[in-house]
């Protein structure tokens, strides 16, 4: 007796494996070690040579010899330095700009610098409201505020003094200087305050012991735009300064430019009156200034 033998069928051969779709090929990105040096610093040449060539132009009118064609200042002449600073009062003018920027720069920090914790660390209402409000203020040109303004100081008794300039400039400038605190101020954890309640400060006792050392740099920053912007405006003094012996620096470079002609080297002479002073400000506290805006762009 036969039996047939159960056969099994063999396994079928494993389905060949679908290929990987090819990877995309990507753009070698060059480091930056490995970008061309003249890329880098041509576009920076230009730059420079576009800012610094009206500069030079001022210095060639300010210390050549009136007459002078060439375009190297050489021989050097102070000539229109001692014009502008004796005959032209821009001693007085001087002087005068120094006390309204350092008045502005005192008064808009520290009013700015109680409104900023206000918003900063309190929640009232209408809050949302007044911020907006605060942005929409700086939308506002000076041209509009100089006849309510001037209505204001004319009923105090105030026009043709430096004190009509120095508020209108510390009002002009408190709605942006509040913002940029009170983002300072947030960066300063919360926690450091209440730490220094515990150990027994008052709310004003902390903040001057624990978070007015570390707003440093954001002080500097606003203070100094405050300084900048009052140094360098034009409109307020004009307009509220009458006699020679109160007038402001832009008002007076005003004056050296006549109906008929303009004397160029005594003009250029002022201008580098008035540049120098800005441009030392800004070489001595630029670490405290960028370091100021980079405190107030970084939320902590």
């Amino acid at each position: 007796m036969t039996t047939s033998a159960t056969r099994t069928p063999a396994p079928a051969p494993p389905a060949a494996a679908a290929a990987p779709p090819p990877a995309p090929r990507r753009r070698h990105r060059r480091a930056w070690d490995e970008v061309p040096r003249w890329q880098i610093y041509l576009p920076l040449g230009v730059y420079l040579l576009f800012t610094l060539v009206p500069f030079y132009w001022i210095l060639l009118f300010a210390l050549r010899p009136s007459g002078s064609t060439s375009l190297v200042p050489w021989p050097m002449t102070t000539d229109h330095f001692e014009k502008v600073w004796t005959e032209r009062s821009f001693a007085t003018y001087f002087q005068n700009s120094v006390l309204t920027g350092i008045a502005v720069l005192f008064m808009t920090t520290v009013v700015a610098l109680a409104g900023g914790y206000a918003l900063a660390r309190f929640d009232f209402r209408l809050k949302r409201a007044f911020m907006l409000a605060l942005l929409c203020s700086q939308f506002v040109p000076g041209a509009l505020l100089l006849v309510p303004l001037f209505e204001i100081f004319a009923s105090l008794r105030m026009i043709n003094s430096l004190g009509s300039v120095i508020i209108a400039e510390t009002v002009f400038q408190l709605p942006l200087s509040m913002i940029l605190i009170s983002g300072f101020i947030k960066n300063v954890p919360y926690s450091l305050e209440e730490a220094a309640w515990v150990d027994g400060c008052n709310r004003f006792s902390a903040f001057r012991v624990v978070v007015l050392p570390l707003l440093r740099p954001g002080l500097i920053a606003v203070g100094s735009f405050a300084f900048v912007h009052a140094w360098n405006h034009f409109l307020f003094a004009l307009m509220f300064l009458n006699n020679q012996d109160k007038q402001t620096i832009p008002v007076g470079l005003n004056t050296l430019m006549g109906a008929d002609s303009v004397d160029l080297g005594a003009l250029a002479a002022g201008g580098v009156i008035a540049a120098v002073p800005v441009v030392v400000v800004f070489a001595f506290i630029q670490k405290w200034l960028i370091t100021g805006f980079s405190a107030g762009a970084v939320k902590g």
